[in-house]
């Protein structure tokens, strides 16, 4: 179907006034936003029916950031009308715009734009015809609830204006004038609409997902990457009560029951009865440094200025982050249906279309022929195992057609075989001249890919398991300025002499993509930690040594207000305690953040414990205040699980860390006592998005603490227990 029949059809089932708007020619130096050029018809993201509904559409999917409640209030502020009034719908290839992927903080830089540029070309064309049907003219209109008001008081709604119309606008790149009255929303800490389902048990979830008719489904993974299933006794599995079809297709092995248990049973059992020959295919190394290094590498430049400078003060760190895991809380799950030769998929993907697509080749058929709708998951900021359940559920419903497949992961396959946030080494070097500054950098990070997202078949799972396997394409790195092992590694420092070299490495030790900040959050805990040792080796406060190497003044203010409502300047050292302290600028293009933290290290035991933390934030103009305390919160105790407990193992054969036991996260008595976040309202400014702001600048913040609370420099992540003793 082209995109002016569904345009048509949409019209023809609403039966109110859909809006359009194409893209016309302009100057270079005018664009509309990125995600409104690339899907420019209007009806793509508001519609206004003549029973005054109003419906908004974005391409980005709710992942726990807050966005449904954040894009309402944009919306909102532009039409000037309470964000109850309007209904979202996000991520559904059958519905929204084409945004891509849900990632890089890029929801508010993208769909938010694009939702404000609309609503407001939406409210000029509506204020137009208002003033035709008043008879009087649009400047002298009033807007309130959804309706124009003349001086005299007559009205006209939104749903009278569009009634029995058609309208074609083309859209213009230049910005709607601001609406007329107080703004009604932004700015404001609206409630999230996302949470009261999640916190009183509603259905919130695709995990809480359940369809008329829907059967389950459990998938037999191999015990190892490398595992070849040699034979499997199916008869036994089918004799179970409530058992329809047990379905092997190559190492891909499934068992589909009337009942969510039922279907866990059998899948046991024909685990029980599978025979697999796993060979020792995985390289052990004595630790991370040596396991990455020894992997080969492409490099490439990715900044080059100035000349080495050999006069001076050298040093030298070397640091590394192992292999981590998403590990969501709630385990992957998806729910497939196929009817009349068209698929339904109801996924937690944070990329619906990217999905679509590699399950179109997956399973042989247009892309027209599926449908993939965003489902919140009780999960995570990442490339979890959310589009390898899908792709379960997709085989299975092929194999079971009719009926709704509903597959659940368990715990092992999460931890197993959802891919790995990527081991990294970063080797940084550096000279501080006489007058106390960097006079040269030099930084080298090593990584395996960290975007291995879906796009083909032979990025999900399960299609690599078949008996005609998809292979994998070959990863490449994301292009700077955003980057992707190497986001974050150019410093965001005033350096005259540098140089940043990215070793990229094609083929990971085990599957790798896209987590919570990709490689910014080790890139960040080098140069922040790094830049800390320079700053005691200046014998200079480790705070005033970044602001003199400080040019942008945004940068600079949150610097400065973590470092004061921190009260570092007045900081009293206590035994067993420390402060640390870091900054990092997201992607170097977007969110600023700074924090301050203060550590207590027990040197008998290991326990490293986060006492409090104060953060400083500017992430553009603030939509939802609350809603990016939210996000800075939650990347901070996530950073502090990471940088304190998480490491995957694994032998030569299997991972290891297929449990809670075996792979610790922060518990909440853990967490940090106290954390304060400080927001930089910046009105008028893009929006930068804060999801992944936290999470560098808190490991090194942490790691710095550690240092001036008990002398350890510690450059190997995690800092747990054993580490911290053994040093």
């Amino acid at each position: 179907m082209s995109l002016d029949q569904g345009r048509r059809r949409f019209l023809a089932a609403g039966g109110g006034l859909t809006l359009s708007f194409a893209m016309p020619a302009w100057s270079a130096q005018d664009a509309l936003p990125k995600s409104l050029e690339k899907t420019p018809w209007l009806d793509a993201w508001i519609r206004i029916d003549a029973d005054e509904r109003i419906t908004v559409f974005t391409g980005k999917a709710e992942l726990g950031q807050g966005i449904k409640t954040a894009l309402l209030q944009v919306v909102a502020d532009e039409l000037r009308i309470a964000p109850e009034r309007l209904t979202l719908v996000t991520a559904d290839t059958a519905r929204t715009p084409d945004e891509g992927m849900t990632a890089g903080s890029n929801s508010m830089k993208d769909s938010g734009a694009a939702l404000r540029h609309a609503a407001g070309q939406v409210r000029m064309r509506l204020g137009e015809l208002a003033a035709a049907r008043l008879a009087a003219p649009a400047a002298g209109l009033a807007l309130k609830d959804g309706a124009f008001i003349a001086p005299d008081g007559r009205r006209a709604s939104f749903g009278q204006l569009v009634t029995g119309q058609e309208l074609r606008l083309r859209a213009t790149p230049q910005p709607a004038p601001p609406a007329p009255g107080l703004a009604t929303a932004i700015g404001k800490s609206l409630p999230r609409i996302d949470i009261p389902a999640k916190v009183t048990g509603g259905r919130a979830y695709v995990q809480d997902l359940r369809l008329p008719n829907m059967v389950h489904a459990r998938v037999v993974r191999p015990p190892a990457q490398a595992a070849t299933l040699i034979a499997v006794d199916t008869a036994a599995v089918m004799r179970l009560p409530g058992v329809l079809k047990v379905v092997r297709d190559g190492r891909f092995l499934a068992v589909i029951a009337d009942g969510e248990y039922r279907a866990v049973k059998a899948a046991a059992l024909l685990a029980r009865g599978a025979r697999w020959e796993t060979p020792a295919a995985l390289p052990v190394h004595p630790d991370v440094k040596a396991l990455v290094m020894a992997q080969p590498a492409e490099p490439t430049t990715i900044l080059e200025r100035g000349a080495r400078v050999q006069e001076g003060v050298h040093l030298k760190a070397t640091y590394t982050r192992p292999f981590q895991l998403h590990a969501s809380i709630g385990p992957s799950c998806a729910v497939a249906q196929l009817v009349e030769n068209r698929y339904t998929v109801w996924t937690h993907s944070q990329g619906v279309f990217p999905l679509r697509g590699a399950l179109a080749e997956l399973l042989a058929v247009k892309e027209d022929a599926i449908r993939c709708i965003h489902v919140e998951g009780a999960g995570c900021y990442g490339h979890n195992g959310a589009d390898d359940v899908a792709a379960d559920a997709a085989l299975l419903a092929r194999a079971f057609p009719g009926r709704p497949v509903r597959v659940q992961w368990m715990r092992e396959d999460e931890h197993a075989w959802e891919p790995f946030g990527a081991a990294m080494v970063a080797e940084v070097a550096a000279t501080l001249g006489p007058d106390g500054r960097i006079a040269d950098w030099q930084y080298d990070v090593f990584t395996p890919p960290h975007n291995t997202r879906p796009g083909k078949a032979g990025n999900l799972l399960p299609a690599t398991h078949l008996a005609k396997p998809f292979a994998p394409p070959t990863p490449k790195p994301s292009p700077q300025p955003e980057g992707s092992g190497d986001r974050n590694a150019i410093p965001y420092y005033r350096l005259p002499n540098a140089r940043v070299t990215h070793h990229f490495q094609p083929k990971a030790v085990l599957r790798t993509s896209a987590m919570r900040g990709l490689g910014a959050y080790c890139n960040v805990f080098a140069i922040e930690s790094f830049m800390d040792e320079l700053a005691r080796a200046a014998k200079v406060d480790p705070v005033a040594f970044r602001l003199r190497h400080l040019e942008d003044p945004r940068a600079i203010d949150v610097v400065e207000l973590a470092a004061a409502k921190f009260g570092w300047d007045g900081y009293k050292k206590t035994a067993r305690r420390g402060r640390g302290f870091a900054f990092a600028r997201y992607k170097n293009l977007a969110s600023y953040c700074a924090l301050a933290v203060e550590v207590e290290v027990a040197r008998e035991t290991g326990l490293v414990r986060v006492t409090r933390v104060s953060s400083a934030v500017d992430c553009g103009e603030i939509v939802n205040p609350d809603g990016v305390r939210n996000q800075i919160e939650g990347g901070i105790v996530q950073s502090a699980s990471w940088t304190l407990l998480e490491q995957v193992r694994f032998d030569a054969a299997r991972v290891l860390t297929v449990d809670w036991a075996s792979y610790p996260i922060l518990r909440f008595a853990q967490t940090p006592e106290k954390i304060d976040v400080h927001l930089i309202d910046r009105p008028g400014q893009p929006f930068l998005g804060t999801g992944e702001a936290a999470q560098g600048p808190a490991a090194a913040a942490i790691a710095n603490a550690v240092f001036d609370a008990c002398a350890l420099r510690m450059r190997d992540l995690p800092l747990d227990r054993a580490r911290v003793r053994k040093a």
